[in-house]
């Protein structure tokens, strides 16, 4: 019997969308389809790819009316916000405007001897594992400039945004991207696996959980296949003595509430001087207290329902413990709070790194703050996780931030400001977090591999 995939809406728990996995022979033939589409497409001038990658960019854009409230039956997110093209469109913008640079030879020298120079060569078939979380804007990160590059691309997204990736397909096709240039499939676990360990794919991109990011380097171990990774985060916030203390609160809480707090690099920990210490707390609480938990298809909600159940069955999980522990809950109860995907966001203070909502990933809106006295206890504590993903410090003064940034174990240093990822700028992580990067000059390079040419002349 054929495995059928189900996105359970978290509005009320019904099956929004529902898809059938293809079997190991017909996704052998969609690699196999890539593979011999690669050749052709990479061979188009650069700029004829960039063109075509645009246009399918577009036309995810002209379907923005439906896809915002797709997306708030999909993951719970409020219709309110109006969807994520902004940010795609940021991205694959940015890539497209440095791709002739990013993509140049790189000259090393010539003479009346010898012509030397080093080409950017697309692996060939990229597979691309995407999250539910930010479906489209994570899935471009490596979709746009893969196929830029000259790459082939197959698209896997998560069960809980189903029809991200058709979406996606359908609006490049329809731009004139060949359909087997960029496909989206819908797989097993077990099926992904042995494609991965059958050198179906020349290059492996994950964005989701550390076990699934350990799954797909165990299914390409042996095979020289590349994979990057982007898995999880703990990111912390600091707030030094000098930091614009409204901006501070602002800027954080958003970023460890937005979108149910189900961001890759959301606030999660947050570690304040002690002169500002209780004012801080005191502020985040009425921010959060004047948010309006609901369903995200009203206008009026401001944080709709975690994506799944089981998801906030986690995050209630760790903020029991923690007050179990000691920890003080400032959040009562919100009315729409139906002990399922439905979750009051909390704020929890008197919390201590034995707990767990410190150090694991919560994926969800809880953030707790501690009281630090020096930028040395701060960045011990930041230091003190298995992730590094990101790092927020507030502080007026650029060097100590530079300093302080320096000794923290992360992929990205943020100075007032938190939770944006800039396309200039390589999206990259340290220890659990993960391995490569994305975006900038640095993402082109990962998805392309380096050729050298030493070119001697004929004199005579």
């Amino acid at each position: 019997m054929n495995q059928v995939l189900k996105c359970v809406s978290p509005i009320d728990g019904s099956v929004f969308a529902e898809r059938t996995v293809l079997s190991l022979e017909a996704a052998q033939n969609v690699a196999s389809d890539a593979r011999a589409a690669q050749v052709a497409w990479a061979a188009r001038p650069l700029q004829e790819r960039v063109d075509l990658v645009m246009a399918g960019v577009a036309a995810v854009g002209a379907m923005n009316d439906e896809i915002v409230p797709e997306l708030a039956q999909m993951m719970g997110r409020p219709v309110r916000y109006g969807g994520e093209f902004g940010g795609f469109n940021e991205r694959a913008s940015h890539m497209a405007d440095i791709a002739h640079s990013s993509l140049a030879d790189i000259e090393v020298g010539e003479d009346a001897t010898f012509k030397r120079y080093i080409k950017r060569i697309p692996h060939g078939v990229v597979f691309v594992v995407a999250p539910w979380n930010y479906p489209y804007m994570t899935a471009i990160n490596t979709v746009a400039p893969a196929l830029i590059a000259g790459n082939t691309v197959v698209l896997k997204h998560a069960t809980q945004t189903l029809l991200v990736g058709e979406r996606m397909a359908q609006a490049f096709h329809a731009a004139g991207v060949p359909e087997d240039v960029f496909q989206n499939v819908f797989l097993s676990h077990d099926v992904t696996n042995d494609l991965i360990a059958g050198n179906a794919f020349d290059f492996v991109n994950f964005t989701g959980s550390v076990g699934g990011g350990q799954a797909m380097e165990r299914a390409a171990a042996g095979t020289f296949t590349g994979v990057g990774t982007e898995l999880g985060g703990k990111d912390p916030g600091y707030v030094m003595e000098d930091a614009d203390l409204d901006a501070a609160v602002d800027t954080l809480i958003d970023g460890a509430m937005f979108n149910s707090g189900q961001c890759c690099c959301g606030i999660e920990r947050i570690y304040v001087h002690e002169s500002l210490y209780d004012a801080f707390v005191e502020k985040a609480v009425a921010i959060v207290n004047g948010y309006t938990l609901g369903n995200p298809m009203d206008s009026e909600t401001t944080i709709g329902p975690m994506a799944n159940a089981r998801f906030a069955s986690e995050v209630r999980a760790q903020i029991a413990e923690a007050v179990a522990a000691g920890a003080v809950a400032h959040i009562e109860t919100m009315a729409a709070d139906d002990g399922g995907a439905y979750l009051t966001p909390q704020i929890l203070t008197n919390v201590t790194h034995d707990m767990r909502v410190m150090r694991d990933e919560s994926f969800g809106p809880v953030v707790g703050i501690m009281k630090v006295s020096s930028d040395e206890e701060a960045i011990t504590l930041m230091n003190d996780s298995e992730f590094g993903l990101t790092a927020s410090l507030w502080t007026r003064d650029l060097d100590r931030a530079a300093r302080v940034g320096d000794q923290v174990e992360t992929g990205t240093v943020f100075m007032n400001r938190a939770d944006y990822l800039d396309p200039g700028l390589c999206w990259t992580g340290c220890k659990n977090t993960g391995r490569g990067g994305g975006l900038s000059v640095i993402g082109y390079h990962n998805l392309t591999r380096p050729k050298s040419y030493h070119m001697k002349k004929v004199t005579s």
